[in-house]
């Protein structure tokens, strides 16, 4: 049985791809890291534990984002 992806309702289209995006992110192990991803990761994690800074919190981040746009 095919079904045409786009005679769903828009809210199971973005259900389902919810449901593929979580199922890549539980598998992330098997992605692998480019040479240059890898330096860039041990970059960032050795800038945090010299400077311990954490960052803003998501929330504030994203209503910085949409007082911009």
């Amino acid at each position: 049985m095919n079904i045409d992806i786009k005679e769903l309702p828009i809210t199971e289209r973005v259900r389902l791809v919810e449901d593929l995006w979580d199922s890549i992110a539980s598998d992330q192990g098997s992605l692998p890291l480019t040479h240059e991803q890898r330096d860039e990761l041990d970059k960032r994690l050795s800038s945090y534990a010299t400077d311990g800074d954490t960052g803003r919190p998501a929330a504030e981040t994203i209503e910085d984002i949409r007082s911009r746009l």
